[in-house]
This record gives structure tokens, sequence and C-alpha cells, in this order.
């Protein structure tokens, strides 16, 4: 439930900005939400992450072009962009809780099928299902979190909650390393993602402890009120669909420039990090184990980087936040990517910055969407905006993949960099919501 936002609540807030007051002050119903949206992410990032980590493996498999292999991560990212605007308007419809099920569900199967695949087509197919799934989880389970949360705390609520992706990829990375150390790569990816079916287990856990947010289910009231009202007296009842609604006049900004936005962060992330294990194996020439230790040094960043994210989104605002890791992830890409072959320790030295920056970036999503949109609506443009920038900034994986061939895999990844030029200038055109509380039908 949304509280009284005041400039003393603030003060004493940021005079705690490290503390763990965001968590202690949970009500039991707003923990539930926590923890099912928190390992709801953790599982969707291993399922994702799996994917990275065998890419050379189905290559061999296959017999793929590094073109054909960034095409699987492109379809995936771009289908799962329609996930997510299509859970956004779920979510507004038939609720969060709800939604996160069908989501975790639909990730869960689809990243099982996909280790049996037995071709190229087939696996394209399931990557793709399974990107619906991947999209929608996180537009679901951002606005629960985000509605329930204290507005003062709200960044570092959800700076946590995407930390889980950190939690999520290294347990990929433990079970890569573990799998592929004891079976051959062609059996050895197919069991990665057989792995991905432990996420259906959640959905047990959301369905008995999740409930709806309070602010949630007084806007569905007073619109059902409102409908009902309207068709007694002749009127049209049907009430607008949110999707249409951000695209109004009133919220058409915010909606153009949140999607920039979200199509510079993602459109860098996704440049370094599904490239990042063939970086290392391919142009670095490091083994599985070492591979893996270098990856882990990115993911402890990472994770460092999500947390530190919330409590600075709290502290200093949105945008100077978005600007501060937007900026830190161009400079730490092109830094890590033109490392002198055979300079290994500065692989090590960079691995955690540029985890701690450009994953940290999406700390600040969950909170800065939900409060640039009213409750009736608030699913739409969450679930568009974020996902837009998702579909868009998922062919960067692919043009990494065809640039390669021509510039070499480091120059190409270094291209994705110039995508975070995009945050800076979507930022000029969006509001400070830092503290802003929610109220039904707002």
């Amino acid at each position: 439930m949304a509280t009284r936002n005041s400039a003393e609540d603030v003060s004493q807030q940021n005079q705690r900005i490290f503390s763990f007051d965001w968590y202690r002050t949970l009500p039991k119903q707003a923990a539930h939400a926590f923890w099912a949206s928190f390992m709801g992410w953790a599982l969707d990032a291993f399922d994702f992450q799996v994917f990275s980590l065998a890419l050379t493996a189905i290559a061999a498999t296959f017999a793929l072009s590094k073109g054909q292999s960034g095409l699987i991560a492109t379809v995936t990212l771009v289908v799962s962009a329609i996930g997510g605007v299509a859970a956004g308007v779920l979510a507004d419809s038939i609720g969060r809780v709800r939604t996160l099920m069908v989501t975790i569900a639909v990730y869960a199967i689809f990243t099982f099928l996909s280790g049996l695949a037995p071709n190229y087509g087939l696996l394209l197919t399931f990557r793709a299902i399974q990107g619906l799934g991947f999209g929608g989880e996180w537009a679901a389970g951002a606005i629960l979190v985000a509605e329930v949360a204290n507005p003062v705390q709200r960044g570092r609520v959800l700076g946590m909650v995407q930390s889980a992706w950190a939690i999520g990829w290294g347990l990929a990375v433990v079970m890569y390393t573990l799998i592929f150390s004891l079976v051959g790569p062609a059996l050895a990816w197919r069991i990665l993602f057989m792995l991905g079916i432990l996420p259906a287990l959640l959905i047990l856990y959301v369905r008995r402890s999740v409930q709806e947010p309070e602010v949630y289910t007084k806007t569905r009231e007073a619109e059902e009120q409102e409908t009902s009202e309207a068709v007694q007296s002749g009127q049209r009842g049907a009430r607008e669909n949110s999707l249409l609604q951000i695209f109004r006049r009133d919220l058409i900004g915010p909606t153009a420039a949140a999607s920039l936005l979200s199509i510079g962060a993602q459109g860098g992330y996704y440049s370094i990090f599904t490239w990042l294990p063939t970086f290392l194996k391919d142009s670095r020439h490091l083994t599985i184990v070492n591979t893996g230790a270098y990856l882990a040094v990115v993911i402890i960043g990472s994770f460092l980087g999500y947390v530190v994210s919330g409590y600075i989104n709290d502290w200093i605002g949105r945008r100077a936040t978005f600007a501060l890791y937007a900026i830190g992830s161009a400079v730490l890409i092109v830094l890590y990517t033109q490392i002198p072959v055979g300079a290994n320790v500065l692989l090590l030295v960079l691995g955690a910055p540029l985890g701690f920056f450009a994953s940290g970036i999406f700390s600040g999503f969950g909170s800065y969407l939900a409060e640039l949109y009213p409750s009736r609506a608030r699913g739409a443009g969450q679930g568009f905006t974020y996902n837009f920038g998702r579909a868009v900034g998922a062919f960067f994986p692919a043009i990494v993949g065809f640039l390669s061939v021509s510039i070499g895999l480091a120059g190409a990844v270094a291209f994705g960099a110039l995508a975070y030029g995009l945050c800076l200038i979507a930022l000029i055109f969006l509001p400070e919501t830092r503290g802003k509380a929610f109220v039904a039908l707002d």
C-alpha cells in the first residue's frame, strides 16, 4: 500500500540511505510479493543466460554461423518484447499476480523444450516462445513490487529485485561450469536447458502466498463501479484499453522518451553480455573453467551495481542515476573490449566495474516506469516502454554477430557503447519522479 510522502520522510530515509529499513518495514503481503518477484527474476535470468553460455556448443552442434547464432538471441528478445507488452496489458486486466504465474510457466516449459530441439529451426521456435514468458515476467513482477513498496524506498526495493538477475546468472555459470566439465558439449548444453523447468515450482508459492496490491484492487473496483453506472445510464460502459491510453496526448510524451531510454540501456547491455562468453573463449582463448571465473567477477560487479543503483536512485533521483550509469557503461564497454590480447589481468580488473554499470542501470526501470504512469495504465505503460526498448535493442546482438566478420568480435561488441547516448537524449525529455506516491485512478 502506498504511504504519504513528505519532505521529512525523504530527509529521514536519506540519512539511512544504505540501511535495510526498506525490508524490515515491508508488510507481510508486500514481503511475499518481493520474494515472488525476486525469485521469478532470478530464475528468469537463469533460463535466459544458459543460452549465452551454451552458444558455442549450440553453434557447433548445428554448424551455425555467428550471424545465425546471434539471430537466435535477437528473435528471443524481439518476441520477449511482445510478451512484455502483452503481460503489461494482461496485468491491468486480470491482475499482477495471475500474470506473473502465467509468464513463469511459459519461460520454464519452453526453456526445457529447447534442450530437446533436434534442429536449428525448432530451437529458434522454442527460444522465441520462451521469450514470451521471459519478457512478461519482468513486466508483471516489477509492477507488483512497485505498487506495494513505500514510495520513499521504492528505488532500493526494486533495485534489490533487479539484483536477482545476478543471482540467476551466477547460478547459470555454476551449472554451466559443472555440466560442461563432466559431459561433452553436444549433450551438456541440452542438460543445461532442461534444468530450466525448475522455475515452474515457483508458481505454487505465488499462488499460495501473494495477493494483489491494494492500489490495483481499488482501481479495478472504482472502474467497475464507473462502468456499471455508465451502463445503467445508457452510456458506453467499456473502459478504454490500457495500451491505447499510453498513446493519448497526456501520456505519449513519457511513452516515447521512456522507450528511447530503454532502447539505449538494453541495446548496450545485450551487445556485450550476449557475446561475452564467446568473446572470452574465442578472442581471449580462455578455457571453460577460466571463462566461468572471469564471468564470476562480472557477475559480482553486476550484483553490487543493481543493489547500489537502487539506493542511489532514492538518493539523487532517477534521472541523475540513469545518466551516471549510462556514461559509466559506455566507457567500460570500450575499455573492456579493447584490452590488448594477453593482458588478461586487466579483464579481471575491469570486469567488476563493467558489470556494475552495465547491469546496475536497470535497477531504476522498475520504479521509474511505474512512477511515470497512472494506475489505470501502469501495466501497459511499463510493459510497452521497457519491452519496445528490448525489441529494438534485440537487434544489437545480431548486428554484432554480422559486424564481427569484418572488424572482429572485440570491435563489434564495442559498437554497443553507442547505444548509451540514446539514454542521455531520452533523459532530457523525462521528469523526475523520485518519491511519487501511488493512488487509485490517479
